[in-house]
């Protein structure tokens, strides 16, 4: 699918590397800003379907481009956010996530280099999924790993309810775990009976599932 994206980055050659990357796969890059100021300015004009965004930005370098992914997803709903940061930030994808895990991604920005795994991610999100970093799943995952109900969850199942957090289908996860289809899909039918969420035609227990997982 081509996707409409609007790119924040300070970095002037990871921009442009960025965008170049994007293009080649086919997507289309609306507007490529380098603060946060431009970011919101440019998703009122375009209305992107997804904007790929540092956390870092000028003015003060801290949480900028964080702030305005915030307020896009309060102001544009229907937009994705992937965010990029140079490091681990757990705190941060507390308050993406928060309210709704949909549309919503988080990478270190080594991941770029996989442009192959970058670009899913980045479709992943605009197709209102997610894209969490195995690295920030995986400490989460250790943080909470005595949470109540996550305490029931056997090894692989933890394998899987990762997975899921970083935005994998269960296609995917059985790729990643080598096991057939029907045995990813028999422990996400365990996963989401042990944290206690029944079948509900108005929820997606994928994504409430990783919200547990992650409020943990």
């Amino acid at each position: 699918m081509s996707v409409r994206i609007v790119i924040a980055e300070d970095a002037a050659l990871f921009r442009a590397g960025l965008t170049r990357l994007v293009e080649d796969r086919g997507h289309r890059v609306c507007a490529a800003v380098a603060d946060g100021e431009g970011l919101l300015a440019a998703v009122a004009e375009h209305r992107p379907d997804v904007v790929v965004a540092d956390i870092r930005m000028p003015p003060t370098h801290t949480d900028e481009g964080l702030r305005a992914a915030l307020e896009i997803r309060d102001r544009h709903p229907g937009t994705g956010v992937l965010v990029l940061s140079q490091y681990i930030e757990t705190r941060y994808t507390a308050q993406l996530l928060a309210g709704n895990a949909a549309g919503v991604g988080y990478l270190l920005k080594e991941r770029v280099a996989d442009v192959a795994e970058f670009a899913a991610g980045l479709e992943r999100v605009a197709a209102g999924g997610t894209a969490l970093d195995p690295e920030v799943v995986g400490r989460l995952l250790r943080a909470g790993r005595h949470a109540d109900g996550l305490a029931a969850l056997t090894a692989r199942e933890r394998d899987v309810l990762a997975l899921m957090a970083e935005g994998r289908s269960n296609a995917g996860i059985a790729a990643a775990l080598v096991v057939t289809a029907g045995t990813v899909e028999k422990h996400v039918a365990s996963i989401f009976d042990k944290v206690g969420l029944p079948p509900a035609e108005a929820d997606n227990r994928r994504v409430l599932a990783v919200l547990r997982y992650l409020s943990s």
